[in-house]
C-alpha cells in the first residue's frame, strides 16, 4: 500500500504550517511581542489564527485522502484534493498572516479548504459503504 500522493501534499502542507509557525514566533519576538496571546495587538491575533485554522483543518482532510488513496481512489481524484487543500491553505494563510486585508484570499481558502473536507468526507463514507 503506497500512499505516495497523500505524502506529497502532507510534506508541502508541512512546509505551509512551519511558514504560518514562523509568522507567530516572529509576533512573539522582540520585548513588546505578548509571549502569550495576542497582546491585543490585531496582526498578531491574525497570525495566531491563521496557524490554529491550518491546524484544525488540514490534518482530517489529510488522513482522509490518504485512507481513499489506500483504498484505490483514482489518483486524479487524490490530487483533486490535495491541491484544493493545498492552494486553498496558501490562500487563507497568506491573507491571515502576511496581509492586512485580502478578502478575495480569506474567502478562496476557506471555499477551496471546505470543498476538499466535503469531496474526501463524502468519498471516505461513500467508498467505506461500499466496501461493508
Amino acid at each position: 500500500m503506497q500512499i505516495s500522493i497523500t505524502l506529497l501534499y502532507g510534506g508541502a502542507l508541512a512546509l505551509v504550517f512551519l511558514v504560518l509557525s514562523i509568522r507567530v514566533i516572529q509576533g512573539r519576538g522582540g520585548k513588546d511581542g505578548p509571549s502569550l496571546g495576542d497582546g491585543g495587538n490585531p496582526m498578531m491575533l491574525r497570525r495566531i489564527r491563521a496557524h490554529g485554522n491550518f491546524a484544525e483543518y488540514v490534518p482530517i482532510i489529510l488522513v482522509l485522502m490518504g485512507l481513499l488513496e489506500a483504498s484505490g481512489t483514482s489518483p486524479w481524484i487524490v490530487h483533486a484534493l490535495g491541491a484544493s487543500l493545498l492552494v486553498g491553505r496558501l490562500f487563507h494563510g497568506y491573507t491571515f498572516a502576511f496581509s492586512e486585508y485580502f478578502a478575495f484570499g480569506r474567502i478562496a481558502g476557506i471555499l477551496l479548504t471546505l470543498l476538499a473536507l466535503l469531496a474526501a468526507g463524502g468519498l471516505a463514507l461513500w467508498t467505506g459503504v461500499n466496501a461493508l
